[in-house]
């Protein structure tokens, strides 16, 4: 029963933003319309050609990714987020900053055409949001099915969440240049990624006694009850909470304790929330160090707890973006990336068990030291240190 009623509500959350989608398209295809026409044209960068193919939203002469490749990068941000509980939106934001080279082109615009650079700005970032916010659903319900999602404390990180998600997008829609974007973008990570960094080393790590313990236990356990079938990760000990209440919540994952005050996750909900608002995504980068380092949880149950909170924030911020500032984005690209997402979303959960603990802690920090010097470097100066950026 609990089961149908997660997926229930996160598919009543989906046709709640279909539909509003349905009634506003119309909108925000005139404020991009209006853009686009009071850009110079001519063949030259920063101008639109009239007469070339209409590439990303329609704009002629735009880049025009092909949809197999989006599928293909789906899959990669819908892995990355569902196994490590973090990164989909900092992937997803590589896709379409690089990969896909729509940074570069929005870049262009920056003095011949501001509204439409802004424009372009507000639609990667919530484009980067689509994509996390399905993975994130996915996710959810799946690690909830594991039993390695804490829902007390997802829930309380997602109602300070909305506060953040709907806060930012009204107070930055239209306001916030390309390069800039890109730089905020990569020195978050790259802050985020430090801090993770001190956390997997052995002072860092001094502290999380009992995350450990619970670890080890449901490593243990998998190795165990690895030949046991499929269906044996359904029968392993996950989360059991025991107590709830407005001062403290506590709950066990394989027999070892854990508690946590709500309203702690509830303020940090809020901040996560608005830092990953501001640079369109879905805030696991920093929910993960938050659940790690600030409760102290083990990674097996940090990405679904994570997911479940990133969900309502993206809902929020979505709407807010799209259906509040009217901002459009290009729904047959990435459309095909909600594809790739989705299977991503579902093999992820499945292969995170074969990962330790401590691995995958690294590949996120990883990551969030090429991503954020790339990006850092590439916003500020002009240029990045590393290829791919």
């Amino acid at each position: 029963m609990r089961k149908k009623t997660l997926l229930l509500i996160g598919l009543v959350a989906l046709i709640a933003v279909v539909g509003a989608l349905a009634v506003s398209t119309p909108c925000l295809a005139g404020k991009l319309e209006e853009a686009i026409a009071q850009t110079p044209k001519g063949t030259g960068p920063g101008e639109i050609n009239a007469d070339a193919p209409k590439g990303f939203m329609g704009i002629p002469g735009g880049p025009k990714p092909f949809w197999f490749w989006g599928i293909l990068w789906g899959v990669w941000v819908g892995w990355i987020f569902s196994t490590v509980g973090a990164f989909g939106g900092i992937m997803a934001g590589v896709g379409h900053i690089t990969v896909f080279g729509l940074a570069d082109y929005g870049r262009t615009f920056k003095t011949t055409s501001p509204v439409l650079n802004k424009l372009l700005t507000d639609s990667i970032r919530t484009s980067n949001q689509y994509l996390v916010g399905l993975s994130a659903l996915i996710s959810s319900i799946t690690y909830y099915r594991l039993g390695r999602l804490v829902l007390p404390l997802g829930v309380a990180l997602a109602i300070g969440g909305i506060a953040g998600a709907y806060l930012i997008p009204m107070l930055t829609a239209g306001k916030i240049s390309l390069s800039s974007y890109i730089g905020y973008f990569g020195l978050i990570v790259l802050v985020i990624g430090c801090f993770l960094f001190y956390d997997t080393t052995p002072k860092g790590q001094e502290k999380k006694k009992a995350a450990k313990a619970a670890a080890k236990a449901f490593e243990d356990s998998v190795k165990k009850k690895g030949t046991a079938g499929a269906g044996a990760v359904e029968d392993l000990s996950g989360v059991k909470v025991t107590s709830i209440g407005l001062t403290k919540v506590t709950f066990t994952f394989f027999g070892v304790e854990f508690s946590f005050n709500p309203i702690w996750p509830v303020v940090g909900g809020f901040v996560i929330a608005a830092i990953s608002a501001f640079i369109g995504v879905g805030g696991g980068f920093l929910y993960v160090p938050f659940l790690t380092s600030v409760t102290a949880l083990p990674m097996y149950i940090v990405a679904g707890t994570s997911a479940l909170a990133v969900f309502i924030s993206m809902i929020t911020s979505i709407f807010t973006f799209m259906f509040v500032k009217g901002t459009p984005i290009d729904f047959m690209f990435v459309g095909a990336e909600l594809v790739g997402i989705a299977i991503g979303s579902i093999v992820g959960p499945i292969t995170s068990k074969y990962i330790p603990d401590i691995w995958l802690k690294r590949l996120f920090v990883l990551l969030a030291v090429y991503v954020g010097i790339g990006y850092t470097t590439k916003g500020f100066l002009g240029y990045s240190v590393f290829p791919g950026m």
